[in-house]
C-alpha cells in the first residue's frame, strides 16, 4: 500500500490498514498501553513511519489527552537528576509521550506554583523529584492528575513512590569508613523545606541511617551534621565549616554528589589533600563521580532504573491503575579514589 497523498492528512485508519491491525491496536501503540506486544509495537511504528503519519495534538487534546507528561525538580545542576531524566526518556522513547521539565528552583511558592502550571497546561501526568512544596498539596494534585512521586518514602492512596532505600545506602557509607579506620565522620545534609509535612524526605532517612550506623559502631557521640543546600556552593559552606574547625573530621560523608564537589573546593583552598587528609564520600554516583580527576567513592542510587521506573508506573497510571505502587531501589557502595585510612593519629587510636 503507498503512501497517502499529502493532500490529505493520514488517519489512524490509515495506519491500521497498512499495518494490518485493528484501529484499536494502533491506539494502544500510541498511547503506550501495558500489555502491547513488541512485535505489535514494531509492526505499528514501521508502519506509521512508512506513511509519515503524525498524531494530531489538537484533536488528542479535545479527546481529552494531551500526551504530555510533567517532570518537576528543583534545579538542573544536579547531576544525578540527569540520570533520573535519562531514565525517564528511555521508557518513553518510542512512545507518543513527550516530556516537559519545570525547574523551580528550592523554594516552596515556586514549586506550587510550577506544579499548578503544568496541571493547568492539562498534563496527562506528573513524575515530582523531591518536590518541597506542601504534601497536602502534592495529594490534592495527585488525585486529579496521574502523578509519580520520586524520592520521599511518604506513600499514599493518591500517587506512587519510587524510592532509594536511603538508610541503606548511608549505612554503606559508614560500615565502609569504619572499615578504613575512620572514628570522626561528618555528614553534609540539608534541611529542606520545613513544614511541608513531609516526613520521609530522603535527607531525613539518609540522616537517620547515618546515626543509626555511628550508634552501630559506637561512634554515636563523634556524630557531627553540617546542614547546608544540596548544591555546589552549599558543599563548599559545609566543607568550609568543617574542614576548618580544630576537630577537622578525618571523613566527610556528602549527602549528595554535588555537594560533595563543593567539599572538594573547600579542601583545595585549604590546601588539604584527599584521601591523605580526609577522605571523601558522595552519594548519587553521578557521572561526575567517575571523571578521572575526581574518582568520587559514591553510593549508587541507580538513578536511570528510578526513572525509567517511574516512568513505567505514570503510564500505568494515566491507564487507569488506581492502586498505589511503592518501589525501593537498593543501593550500592562504588569504591573510587577518595577514600582510604585516616590520618596516622587517627588510625594508631590516639
Amino acid at each position: 500500500m503507498a503512501p497517502t497523498s499529502g493532500k490529505r492528512r493520514v488517519t489512524i485508519t490509515d495506519v491500521a490498514l497498512h499495518a494490518g491491525v485493528s484501529t484499536s491496536a494502533v491506539s494502544k501503540v500510541l498511547r503506550n498501553a501495558y500489555g502491547v506486544s513488541p512485535e505489535m509495537r514494531e509492526r505499528v511504528r514501521a508502519a506509521m513511519a512508512e506513511l509519515d503519519y503524525r498524531p494530531h495534538a489538537a484533536a488528542r487534546g479535545m479527546r481529552g489527552r494531551t500526551y504530555t507528561i510533567g517532570v518537576l525538580l528543583d534545579n538542573i545542576r544536579n547531576a544525578f537528576f540527569a540520570d533520573i531524566l535519562e531514565g525517564v526518556n528511555t521508557e518513553l522513547r518510542g512512545g507518543d509521550y513527550q516530556v516537559l521539565i519545570g525547574a523551580a528552583g528550592f523554594g516552596e511558592e515556586d514549586q506550587t506554583r510550577l506544579a499548578r502550571a503544568l496541571v493547568d497546561r492539562q498534563m496527562d501526568g506528573l513524575i515530582l523529584i523531591g518536590p518541597g512544596f506542601p504534601r497536602t498539596e502534592v495529594l490534592r494534585t495527585a488525585a486529579t492528575v496521574p502523578t509519580v512521586v520520586i524520592g520521599h518514602h511518604d506513600v499514599a492512596e493518591e500517587h506512587d513512590s519510587v524510592v532509594d532505600a536511603d538508610a541503606l545506602g548511608a549505612g554503606l557509607v559508614i560500615d565502609h569508613l569504619v572499615r578504613l579506620g575512620h572514628r570522626r565522620i561528618a555528614l553534609t545534609s540539608t534541611p529542606g523545606n520545613r513544614g511541608s509535612g513531609w516526613s520521609g524526605t530522603p535527607e531525613r532517612v539518609q540522616r537517620r541511617g547515618y546515626h543509626e550506623a555511628m550508634r552501630r559502631h559506637g561512634l554515636q557521640d563523634l556524630a557531627r551534621v553540617a546542614m547546608t543546600a544540596f548544591s555546589e556552593e552549599g558543599g563548599y559552606r559545609a566543607g568550609m565549616e568543617l574542614l576548618a574547625s580544630a576537630d577537622r573530621p578525618t571523613a566527610v560523608f556528602g549527602g549528595a554528589d554535588v555537594a560533595a564537589m563543593g567539599v572538594f573546593r573547600a579542601a583545595r583552598e585549604l590546601g588539604l589533600r584527599i584521601p591523605e587528609d580526609f577522605s571523601l564520600v558522595g552519594y548519587n554516583n553521578t557521572a561526575v563521580a567517575a571523571l578521572a580527576p575526581v574518582r568520587l567513592t559514591s553510593v549508587d542510587q541507580a538513578g536511570g532504573l528510578m526513572g525509567t521506573t517511574a516512568a513505567r508506573l505514570l503510564l500505568e497510571r494515566i491507564e487507569g491503575r488506581t492502586r498505589s505502587v511503592l518501589m525501593t531501589v537498593s543501593p550500592s557502595l562504588v569504591v573510587r579514589g577518595t577514600t582510604g585510612p585516616p590520618p596516622t593519629a587517627e588510625g594508631s587510636g590516639e
